[in-house]
């Protein structure tokens, strides 16, 4: 490879990351950027698909997508983090290992439905965290009784599941998805989200351990920086994270999907920290791109 190839995966910016801005306004940021994916998170601001206009948002965004990057189409993964959608009053609840979830159900069959009429690669989506009182073994049971449905929805549908760990909650770890996913019978419809800044705090073999482990089921990418010692998702180069090897090792195991910037709480700033995340994007795989293996990139 030379320092001109570009990477094997399609560079991506989330949209929890322009809160401030209307979704067409963001896309054409991103746009102008030279991004090749989006991470688009659904609920407020950018699109309910509760809401009676979402057939007529989905199709504006859809139009607005395929007229990226000169015409070619921007890539896009659905992402469902939305924080209080769902409950006004409780971030992210109800989720998948409540006891009582349909609300999260339907939430995710629609996301599912806004997927497959946008030709979106995966929905990205999270377990929970285990309500207080509740043992382990009754959040694991509701996964494995609730999951099937979601699953046919998506197999209806030809979309992708990609469930993706994080700290804090009942599948943590890329090891906890990879159980979940074997108690389930290894549907094919089920992969795995690796966010590379969760690895420093949680994953015991560091971000390229999990990469690798996750790589036969890795289907969406999130990146940020991160410090190891606590959840908190910062700009490339505040905190941990070797972001070449980092890239190095995406490339080192194949991976072909969408990477794409997950900065949630900088929606303040979020025209230069994307300006920002793309150079330091492209400066770290110009580094990376004529080297063998992840080891030989030395920070």
């Amino acid at each position: 490879m030379t320092a001109a190839t570009p990477p094997p995966f399609e560079l991506g910016y989330g949209t929890n990351g322009f809160g401030d801005h209307p979704l067409p306004a963001a896309l054409d940021v991103l746009d102008e950027l030279g991004y090749d994916a989006v991470a688009l998170t659904l609920g407020f601001p950018h699109l309910d698909p509760f809401s009676p206009a979402a057939p007529v948002d989905v199709a504006a965004a859809r139009e607005r997508l395929a007229r990226m990057r000169a015409g070619d189409g921007a890539a896009v993964v659905v992402e469902t983090g939305t924080r209080f959608l769902l409950d006004p009053w409780t971030k992210h609840r109800p989720t998948l290992v409540d006891a009582e979830a349909e609300v999260r159900l339907r939430y995710l069959e629609r996301a599912v439905d806004v997927a497959a009429d946008l030709g979106a690669r995966c929905v990205s989506f999270f377990s929970g965290i285990l309500p207080a009182g509740d043992q382990p073994a009754e959040g694991w049971a509701r996964l494995r009784d609730r999951l099937p449905r979601l699953l046919e929805h998506a197999r209806s549908r030809g979309v992708r599941l990609s469930l993706e760990p994080e700290p804090g909650m009942l599948v943590e770890t890329v090891a906890d998805a990879l159980r979940l996913h074997e108690q389930l019978g290894g549907p094919a419809r089920l992969g795995i989200t690796v966010d590379v800044g969760h690895c420093l705090v949680v994953e015991p073999d560091g971000v390229a351990g999990a990469l690798r482990a996750a790589a036969p089921l890795l289907a969406n990418v999130q990146l940020d920086d991160m410090p190891a010692t606590h959840h908190e998702h910062r700009p490339f180069g505040e905190g941990d994270l070797d972001l070449r090897r980092t890239l190095a090792t995406l490339a080192d195991v194949g991976y072909t999907g969408v990477a794409a910037v997950e900065l949630p709480r900088h929606s303040h700033d979020a025209p230069a920290l994307a300006r920002r995340s793309i150079d330091a994007l492209r400066d770290a795989w110009a580094d990376v791109a004529g080297h063998r293996t992840p080891e030989e990139v030395h920070p």
